[in-house]
């Protein structure tokens, strides 16, 4: 007998519906599944034929052929346990073969008929509302599909509740969502940075407009200190953006609270060790990287010379486009990636070049070298460069006591809230007419930007980001037109050279 179940297969951060088909018939025992498989798919039958039988139902002593189909779409992971298990009964009749439509069913079963919660749950809940279908998932993730909110999840906690569940005589209640307030105050608080009055400026203007922000210090200085608190001054995620965020993260099996969206920007901190395709995404069977988890947040790369220069490279179509496009033989999967990047560096290799305390023991050559590490079109697409002297403990005694983190999270927020209803994106968003349109300039600035330009060199990328900025410097203090004062502000965060 035949039977037919629905789960599905996900390519990137889409889910792609697959028909699991479960053939049960005459002949010498046997246990085939086909379809593309990988391993892990193709070790389900010894984990379906354990947990039917530990589960108190009856395994066929018969030939018994799985097909996955499409048959030419790479088929991996195990969450197609409980689908297989589920047709293999209906095909014995144990439960009726049309309780399984109008259902996606996924879910990793354990030895003892348990089921185990998979990875990407919110990416098959996204598909089910599209498809119109109701979702069979395990217990573990179904307050997770919820979270949709257009469809009804069933999270059964073994195999024998969701046998009993299909066949009525037990119907499981619908899994609810749950929500969480906003952590921003879990994150450190600026008011912990004593002085770099400059450098907290950089950031506030960086974080209000969207913009990407290079510090460049000796040890010591306050870099990796600033950086941490960045998260705890962006506002919440609105609800189309927490759903982005949390798609990626469940399909990289990593969301950290099961059942709640990721309200908060994320913010991702790699090692500098950190492979290409870790950081990028990819392998041979493509994974989302770190610029795909800071979708919508934050990208800190400290000791930012010290990334492979194939790496950072590769960060300059993400950083323009906020995509990422990763061809393999098997497939080509597009992953969102539409962060802000955060890098902080030495100014040389030893660290202490221009520290008014510490010599330099590094040549000029080294230092060239070093700084030649990043490459000018990577340089021409950050917007903000700023150089962040370490302060002698003197100078850390006599500071005044820091602005704490609310009151510039304040202003963020209300910047934030002026570009939105001016243009409805962030200012690091605009481009073309539209940025000719919401940052024109009066005659005097107009003048003061194009000498500027002139003057540093800049290329028209960089022309526009100054323009930018200085559209999210008038934001901040409130101002409908940029001033020359504005644009002063923005040239000085372009330098002429890093060190």
């Amino acid at each position: 007998m035949l039977a037919r179940a629905h789960s599905v297969a996900l390519i990137g951060v889409d889910a792609v519906a697959v028909e699991v088909e479960v053939d049960v018939s005459s002949g010498l025992p046997a246990f085939t599944v086909v379809g593309l498989p990988d391993q892990a798919v193709s070790e389900a039958r010894e984990r379906v034929r354990a947990a039917i039988r530990n589960a108190g139902l009856p395994f066929p002593a018969a030939r018994i052929t799985v097909n996955l189909a499409p048959a030419d779409l790479r088929k991996e992971g195990p969450l197609y346990d409980l689908p297989i298990a589920l047709g293999l009964l209906a095909a014995q009749d144990i439960i009726p073969a049309a309780s399984l439509q109008g259902l996606l069913i996924a879910g990793e079963l354990a030895l003892d008929g348990s089921l185990r919660p998979i990875a990407g749950a919110v990416n098959l809940a996204l598909l089910a509302s599209q498809l119109r279908r109701d979702a069979l998932l395990p217990d573990g993730n179904a307050q997770e599909a919820a979270l949709i909110g257009d469809l009804t999840v069933y999270g059964p906690r073994n195999l024998w509740d969701a046998v009993q569940h299909l066949s009525g005589r037990q119907p499981l209640n619908a899994a609810q969502a749950r929500d969480v307030p906003d952590n921003a105050d879990t994150f450190p608080d600026l008011a912990d940075l004593k002085g770099q009055s400059a450098a907290r400026r950089a950031l506030e203007v960086a974080l209000a407009g969207g913009h990407n922000l290079l510090l460049i210090g000796s040890p010591g200085s306050g870099k990796t200190m600033l950086a941490r608190r960045a998260p705890g001054l962006l506002p919440p995620l609105t609800r189309a953006e927490a759903l982005e965020v949390t798609r990626i993260h469940s399909a990289a099996g990593l969301l950290t609270s099961r059942g709640a969206l990721q309200r908060h920007a994320p913010f991702r901190s790699p090692h500098h060790t950190v492979s290409d395709a870790g950081l990028i995404g990819g392998g041979s069977l493509p994974k989302p990287g770190e610029v795909s988890l800071a979708h919508r947040g934050l990208l800190f790369l400290d000791e930012f010379p010290e990334f492979s220069r194939k790496a950072l490279e590769t960060l300059r179509q993400p950083l323009e486009d906020g995509h990422v496009t990763i061809s393999r033989a098997r497939a080509t999967v597009e992953y969102p990636a539409r962060f802000q990047l955060i890098a902080a560096m030495n100014p040389c290799p030893c660290g202490h070049f221009g520290d008014p305390e510490k010599p330099c023991t590094c040549t000029p050559v080294e230092r060239l070298r070093y700084a030649g590490r990043l490459s000018g079109p990577l340089l021409d697409r950050i917007d903000l460069t700023l150089k962040v002297p370490r302060l002698t403990v003197d100078e850390l005694t006599r500071a005044p006591e820091p602005e704490p983190s609310a009151p510039v999270k304040a202003r963020i927020v209300a910047a934030r809230e002026r570009m939105t209803a001016r243009q409805g994106a962030r200012n690091s968003d605009l481009s073309g007419q539209a940025l000719r349109e919401h940052a024109a300039l009066n005659a005097g600035p107009l003048a003061f930007a194009q000498a500027a330009a002139r003057q540093l060199g800049l290329t028209g990328r960089g022309y526009d980001r100054i323009l930018r900025v200085a559209r999210t410097i008038s934001d901040l203090a409130g101002s409908e037109t940029i001033t020359e004062a504005h644009l002063a502000e923005a040239v000085t965060y372009r330098p002429r050279e890093l060190v």
